[in-house]
């Protein structure tokens, strides 16, 4: 395993708008409603918006694109947008790398953010399990905080 999390290129749009969708779409089958997922999680405008303006991440496994991120760094702070990874490749460990790279890559945040729906049972046990406390919910989302000492 060859692991490597990088900004993406506008060139790696088109593999990580199909990876996001099938990724956000497979939520049906851990208590989401319908398929779908976050605004822009299957659109090709917006991965190749996010990869010109550097927010969009990779992760390849011998250079194959496995995964990806939207990240959004404020000040002393880190919104981890999304992360995503093709289910095939769901309960190989990426998730894990790509959050331990994240936390790495912008080890000077003070801080890392995220949200994720109340119902998806897979997604907030994994942001707990990598310590991240709940910081408050709405009728929909459960944000999680992380402090970086």
């Amino acid at each position: 395993m060859s692991l490597q999390f990088v900004k993406a290129r506008t060139s790696d749009a088109l593999t990580l708008n199909g990876i996001s969708k099938r990724a956000f779409d497979s939520d049906v089958q851990v208590g989401a409603p319908s398929a779908g997922g976050p605004p822009g999680y299957m659109s090709m405008p917006f991965h190749t918006k996010m990869a010109r303006s550097n927010h969009l991440y990779k992760l390849t496994d011998d250079g194959l694109i496995v995964g990806g991120a939207i990240l959004f760094p404020d000040k002393d702070k880190l919104n981890v947008g999304r992360i995503f990874v093709s289910p095939e490749h769901f309960r190989k460990g990426y998730g894990i790398y790509m959050m331990q790279e994240i936390e790495a890559m912008f080890s000077d945040a003070k801080e890392f953010t995220l949200d994720t729906p109340i119902w998806n049972v897979r997604t907030n046990a994994f942001y707990s399990k990598l310590g991240y406390k709940e910081a408050r919910r709405d009728n929909e989302f459960i944000y999680y905080s992380k402090k970086h000492e």
